[in-house]
């Protein structure tokens, strides 16, 4: 009776279950194998009595902590395998001592704690997901065993928690033997087993088990209702009864479903492998599409060089023939007039026999004195030749600044009287003069253009190919830098060289290309500078290539198109120069100024190439540090100007003694000027004096210094040539013109006339017909030309036809694998939801069943829901684990069909940021499985093969590429 009367009010009643949240103890509960033990969501807590811990380890610290309250942590010890890994997220929920979530051990490890008393012990592990913060649930599962018992199976912290939580097996008890061992292992099943830390206790002494009664609550008027147990029992187990019979029909509809999963799977495979056939098939065309297109493309270009190169010969052919039409008329008539010329003298000479023979022994000398006068302008060109030849040497051309104002009380001490003959006289403090002896000597009145009308021939020698060096030398404040600088109104040797060069370029246009850039560097102290460059502390060093030339790898070279880009170029680099003053100069280079100008030439007709250097330096005049008095950073800066100074003098008198060797690498500056001073390159030295009497012995060193210069051979040696017979034949030419002109104009007349009249006709009229024929012969190629034009139209109309005919082809195998596609998603949808469905369906039968095996205590519900009995979850029968692994089969069905969630761009920054402090390397994909296996049926043969490919597509290898052309084929 009081059995009946609790079903009646609980039917009557709308109740539910007073207790914790049942989802994650059920989850939980079905992962902990040691029923003593349980997993706690909160953090670590300090306890009352701390002396009660043995050992509390904190995996992945690298120091150990003591707090306070007594309990002390441990750093990372007793391990074997694995890796640490540490955060500086925060962890919510980390109680007392957060920190310790901090760090983890990664990998398959495991602990070996050794000397503990033996006895019973409680161990407490703490997890926390600080890696895959991402999800999804499955990404890490491991088990967890202690002196080799499982207490944790296929445990996910993901799927409990979450990430960034603690979670905590708490009253985990295990013996500890007489060898004082206790062993923990860490094992994954997917992905890496982690732990945050280790706490091993005294095991407390058993206390006497508790009871909890169970009670319901009514949903609509609050009351609780506590009920016996036994009357819960007998309730239960009609429930069961009744449950059981609806999950025996829910096995029967499974195991159907399952069926069809199954064919609905076979489909979906045969389907992909026709889809992978039609998409070889589709590469194949367009793989063969592209290589008629590409085809196609080259024979057009093809034809369109040639119709260019026709249209180009025709024209050039056509002006040929229309200045050929032309001469022949000119021809013509001069040949009209030559004939009436010739009647008119023969009419007009009585005695006409005389006159020739006359006219022809003339005419004979003649003729002798014009081959002796082309014999000697043969030999005197080939002497001019040598004669340019030999000037291979280092020209010298000298250059002598104005007074200053400063100098107004000081006296001149140069003689210019002989400069337009080259020499230069220098009055000493007597009265001797000594005179020396250069190519061109400029005095104070010379100006800028004059200094560079002599420089500009060498100008032209760098856009045929060759390297040129031109380069100052001279005492401090002697005009060095206004000779190659200049100013903005009175341009230097730099800039008019290079405007030289533009303009000869432009005249060039039409058959040779030119590119032309600027380098300006400078040696300091010897260091090399590039006053281009942003970054100065880059350090230049001068490199040798294979050929032999030198170079200075990681210069700036600035490409210049018009003569402003190279003024601009230039005030750069004059602005970045070391300068300073002294007591000789207040604006003194403090530094050897190299303006260094690439030319890279093409020749249109003949595809030659030329690449030439030119360099345009500006030396740092030489000191006596007596009279400049420089102290400090300007004595450094002069002691290594004249060091560099007097190893270029080395250079110089070695070269002019023919030495074996030739010190170059003395100093940067020579070392830089190896090729232009080595016989390279055409080579021009401008020597600035001081006429002021206090410069005197600078300017005597300066100038004895530029005849040694002057002395260097740097070309083939000079021969003596031998002109006498020049002059005898020009003599002998001469009395032949004087005596021919003696002769009676009439006569000369006549035996020109006469004597070349018949020649010149048939001349004229045999070069008539060769032009004739030649016109002819152009025409008939011009004919040929356009037939080869119309038969190269036709083949590239034949060809975009057949492109044509294989994009139409192509568009429609395109179209058929779309439709494919489109059937196979719907039958793949169809499948999906009739698996979810079910799956669903069977999902809530068992936990009901499982919920209703569990609990000893009674906590009903009735109403929609299921009823919870126990927190014990049973072993699963044959059955249910059959149906376990079917319904896992079909989720990892669905989840290899559906592919890997997408991740934004922050997401995937923030795993890549903790990803980075590890050596584990994380597989962020999702699991692979097999097609749920069937029920056992009757299967024919071709079924039999599909399975066998199936099993076989299971190589990790082989799997692998399967799953990522399943990817390729829905990303699109």
């Amino acid at each position: 009776m009081e059995i009946r009367e609790f079903e009646k009010n609980l039917e009557t009643h709308d109740v539910s279950v007073v207790g914790d949240d049942e989802n994650f103890e059920t989850l939980a509960d079905s992962m902990i194998c040691d029923p003593s033990s349980k997993l706690v969501s909160r953090g670590f807590s300090v306890p009352a009595s701390p002396e009660d811990i043995v050992l509390f380890i904190n995996t992945g610290a690298s120091t150990s902590i003591d707090l306070e309250s007594g309990v002390k942590f441990l750093a990372d010890e007793f391990f074997e395998g694995g890796n640490t890994f540490q955060t500086e997220e925060l962890i919510s929920g980390g109680g007392d001592c957060s920190f310790i979530y901090q760090s983890a051990r990664l990998g398959n490890f495991g602990y070996r704690i050794e000397n503990l008393p033996p006895g019973d012990y409680v161990v407490d592990l703490h997890f926390v997901e600080m890696i895959n913060i991402l999800g999804p649930k499955g990404m890490r599962v491991f088990n967890v065993y202690m002196q080799e018992e499982k207490v944790l199976d296929h445990f996910d912290i993901y799927s409990v928690v979450g990430s960034n939580k603690p979670l905590h097996l708490v009253d985990s008890r295990v013996i500890v033997l007489d060898d004082g061992l206790l062993l923990l292992k860490f094992e994954g099943v997917l992905g890496s087993p982690i732990v945050s830390a280790i706490c091993v206790r005294r095991a407390p002494k058993a206390s006497a088990p508790h009871q909890n009664n169970g009670y319901v609550v009514c949903k609509n008027c609050s009351a609780e209702m506590e009920y016996p147990l036994a009357q819960m029992n007998d309730v239960r187990m009609r429930l069961v009864a009744k449950y059981e019979k609806t999950v025996e029909d829910l096995k029967e509809t499974l195991k159907r479903k399952t069926d069809e999963c199954y064919e609905s799977w076979m489909s979906w495979t045969s389907a992909n492998e026709e889809l992978e056939k039609t998409r070889s098939e589709l590469f194949k065309k367009t793989f063969h599409a592209n290589s008629l297109e590409q085809s196609l493309e080259k024979q057009y270009v093809k034809l369109k060089d040639v119709s260019a190169k026709y249209e180009h010969d025709k024209r050039s052919w056509t002006m040929a023939i229309d200045g050929l039409e032309r001469k022949v008329k000119v021809m013509k008539r001069k040949h009209s007039e030559l004939s009436r010329d010739a009647h008119d003298c023969v009419d007009s000479i009585p005695d006409l026999s005389k006159m020739v023979f006359a006219v022809q022994t003339l005419v004979e000398q003649c003729d002798h004195l014009k081959m002796k006068c082309h014999e000697e302008q043969l030999k005197r060109r080939k002497l001019h030749n040598e004669l340019q030849e030999a000037k291979g040497n280092i020209r010298v051309f000298c250059r002598c600044r104005p007074l200053g104002k400063a100098e107004a009380g000081c006296a001149s001490v140069v003689d210019f009287d002989a400069a337009k003959d080259g020499e230069l006289g220098i009055h000493g403090n007597g009265s001797s003069k000594k005179t020396f002896k250069f190519d061109r000597v400029y005095t104070p009145k010379d100006d800028q253009v004059e200094v560079f009308s002599d420089a500009a021939p060498m100008i032209v020698s760098v856009l045929d190919g060759y390297n040129v060096c031109i380069f100052a030398y001279g005492q401090t404040g002697t005009g060095k830098t206004f000779t190659m600088e200049g100013t903005k109104e009175n341009r230097g040797v730099n800039y008019r060289t290079l405007e030289e060069l533009f303009n000869v370029a432009s005249e060039r246009a039409e058959t040779y290309t030119y590119t032309i850039s600027v380098s300006v560097l400078e040696v300091y102290n010897e260091q090399i500078r590039d006053l281009l460059a942003t970054e100065t502390s880059k350090k230049l060093e001068i490199k040798q290539d294979p050929e032999g030339l030198h170079h200075i790898p990681g210069v700036v070279e600035a490409k210049v198109e018009n003569i402003q880009q190279v003024w601009n170029v230039l005030q750069q680099g004059s602005r970045a120069r070391a300068v300073g003053s002294n007591n000789v100069n207040e604006h003194s280079s403090r530094s050897h100024c190299m303006l260094c100008v690439m030319v890279r030439a093409k020749n249109l007709l003949t595809e030659e190439c030329t690449k030439s250097k030119l360099w345009l330096v500006d030396l740092a005049g030489s000191e006596r540090l007596a009279k400049t008095d420089a102290q400090g950073d300007r004595l450094k800066e002069a002691q290594n100007i004249n060091s560099s100074l007097s190893a270029l003098g080395d250079v110089i008198s070695a070269l002019a003694n023919k030495s074996s060797h030739i010190p170059y690498r003395n100093s940067k500056l020579t070392h830089i000027l190896q090729d232009s001073l080595g016989g390279d390159s055409k080579t021009l030295m401008f020597v600035q004096i001081s006429p002021s009497d206090q410069d005197l012995s600078e300017t005597l060193s300066s100038l004895n210094f530029a005849t040694r210069v002057r002395g260097v051979d740097l070309g083939p040696a000079r021969k003596q040539v031998d002109t006498s017979e020049l002059q005898k034949a020009k003599m002998m030419l001469e009395k032949a013109r004087q005596e021919s002109r003696s002769k009676e104009e009439a006569l000369k007349k006549l035996e020109e006339n006469l004597h070349n009249l018949e020649n010149k006709n048939k001349s004229k009229d045999q070069i008539y017909k060769s032009q004739l024929d030649r016109i002819r012969e152009l025409e008939n190629q011009l004919e040929q030309k356009a037939l080869v034009h119309l038969q190269f139209e036709k083949q590239v109309s034949a060809l975009s036809e057949k492109l044509k005919l294989k994009d139409t082809s192509c568009s429609h195998l395109q179209q058929e694998v779309t439709d494919l596609e489109k059937e196979l998603r719907v039958r793949i949808q169809q499948s999906e939801s009739s698996s979810l469905h079910l799956q669903n369906k069977i999902k809530e039968v068992e936990d009901e069943v499982m919920v209703h095996g569990k609990h000893p205590i009674p906590m009903v519900v009735f109403g929609s829901g299921p009823v919870n009995y126990s927190r014990t979850k049973p072993p699963l029968s044959k059955d249910e684990t059959a149906e376990h692994r079917i319904l896992r089969s079909l989720n990892s069905a669905r989840r290899a069909s559906q592919g890997p969630a997408p991740m934004n761009e922050s997401e995937f920054q923030s795993r890549k940021k903790r990803l980075s402090g590890t050596t584990e390397i994380e597989n962020n994909r999702f699991r692979h499985s097999d097609p749920p296996k069937a029920v056992p049926r009757t299967m024919t043969t071709a079924q039999r093969a599909a399975i066998n490919r199936i099993k076989t597509a299971r190589d990790p290898v082989q799997g692998i590429k399967e799953k990522d052309n399943k990817k390729r084929i829905w990303s699109r």
